[in-house]
């Protein structure tokens, strides 16, 4: 069991909650501090001295009763509090709940210990505090403000509004890092698939930058050595064709009576081999994808195919995406001419599910033992041992097919066909769900 199991897998969601976690623990904190602190000390200091009040009306009721009533009025000039007395009473009619103000209670217990006494909210911010008084009943009114602090959730409002927008600021902050950081993943991903991204430029926080511009450099690194080895393999391929023409021509003059055909066909597999050669070097580069429909280029690239076995091509519906279409065409004519070499049948299906264009090519042939797929994808591999020895190519095919396939963001995979052959998978990530693959590696 790790922590990051139950976390967000987002940056932008992690900071977020690194951001709100400690918010919100600051803010419980403080106001658990606040209010047990501070407001109670408040609240039992305000409790005390109205406490001290009442314990000094009732003092001076039994030092100087005759003028208790002027000291009565001069508190409610001042506006302490409304006292009134009513002789007689020794006891309430009617008892009344006293759990308004603990503090207050608290003070008013320790300093009349056996008397009875009760206390209560009024409407209009009002506190009565009603006593029993040897000759009668006291009873007294005053603004509730003055034992408790009433607007101590002021300062809960204020923590909240502030933390809120700290919180909204950070993420417009943050709104704008995670942003650069998705674009160089989009770029990244755009140069991984050949394409060019002339608008791009590096932006955000200087790391983010300086990964963008060590990826820029890393790309034009990549496109350098991809220009010298396709112009060292061009111009080895120009060279080797002279003497290959020569031959040819010595060929073509050649007495009738000479047997040139053995010959001729060694010079075409030559070529055949020179073409296999460059274009694995090549790979197709300087083509741009361009919006095509996958199934329209899948019936193309099996015209050959289809010549030389029984072919079966199921691709109902149209898949639009973008594509390098000559590199595409000849990926999967290389599947489909792999598979009639091999087999009578070939069944080539396309679809687009789940986010992903599939093309898969099936054939009835003697197949792959399982432990030798990856090892068929290996340039200039042939894997005579299980397929026919007699079919002519540089093993180069399906390494061509995966190499496309990866180069827009997909893969080539084998199985075992329903047929009894061999089954090639070629899967394309559509471009919604390509993006949705780049946002959750950012994830």
């Amino acid at each position: 069991m790790r922590l990051r199991d139950y976390t967000p897998q987002g940056y932008n969601a992690r900071h977020i909650l690194i951001l709100i976690v400690p918010m919100i623990v600051f803010v419980v904190s403080m106001t658990l501090y606040f209010f047990y602190t501070h407001v109670e000390q408040v609240n039992e200091k305000l409790s005390r001295g109205v406490a001290d009040e009442l314990a000094f009306l009732e003092q001076q009721r039994k030092d100087d009763p005759e003028n208790w009533p002027q000291l009565t009025a001069g508190f409610q000039q001042s506006g302490l509090m409304d006292v009134s007395f009513t002789p007689g009473v020794s006891q309430f009619q009617t008892p009344e709940g006293s759990d308004c103000c603990i503090e207050l209670g608290r003070e008013l217990s320790r300093r009349f210990p056996e008397r009875p006494l009760t206390y209560r909210y009024l409407p209009g911010d009002l506190l009565t505090v009603r006593m029993v008084m040897p000759d009668g009943l006291l009873e007294a009114r005053m603004d509730r403000k003055r034992v408790i602090i009433i607007n101590a959730h002021i300062f809960i409002v204020w923590t909240v509004a502030f933390s809120i927008l700290l919180l909204v600021t950070s993420y417009l902050f943050l709104r704008n890092q995670v942003k650069s950081i998705l674009q160089l993943s989009w770029a990244a991903d755009a140069f991984g698939r050949g394409e060019d991204v002339p608008d791009y430029k590096p932006s955000g926080a200087i790391e983010v930058r300086k990964a963008a511009r060590s990826l820029l450099r890393m790309r034009n690194r990549i496109r350098r050595y991809a220009d010298q080895r396709t112009a060292m393999l061009a111009g080895v391929s120009h060279d080797l064709r002279t003497p290959l023409s020569r031959l040819k021509l010595e060929l073509a003059l050649a007495p009738k009576d000479y047997d040139t055909g053995p010959a001729k066909k060694d010079i075409e597999e030559m070529e055949r081999m020179l073409d296999g050669y460059l274009a694995f070097a090549r790979g197709e580069e300087g083509e741009q994808p361009v919006q095509s429909d996958l199934a329209a280029i899948a019936r193309e690239a099996v015209i050959a195919a289809g010549a030389r076995c029984k072919l079966e091509l199921v691709a109902a519906a149209p898949v639009p995406m973008r594509l390098r279409q000559l590199a595409m065409k000849r990926a999967i004519s290389n599947l489909a001419n792999n598979a009639a070499d091999h087999g009578k049948h070939v069944r080539v299906m396309v679809s687009a599910a789940s986010g992903e264009a599939v093309v898969t090519v099936e054939d009835d042939g003697p197949g792959i033992p399982p432990g030798f797929y990856e090892d068929a994808f290996r340039p200039f591999s042939r894997l005579d041992a299980s397929r026919n020895q007699n079919v002519s190519g540089v093993g180069l095919g399906l390494t061509i097919a995966r190499d496309t396939a990866r180069a827009h963001g997909g893969d080539v995979t084998l199985g075992k066909s329903e047929l009894g052959g061999l089954r090639a998978t070629l899967r394309l990530p559509l471009e919604s769900n390509r993006q949705k693959n780049v946002a959750d590696e950012e994830d």
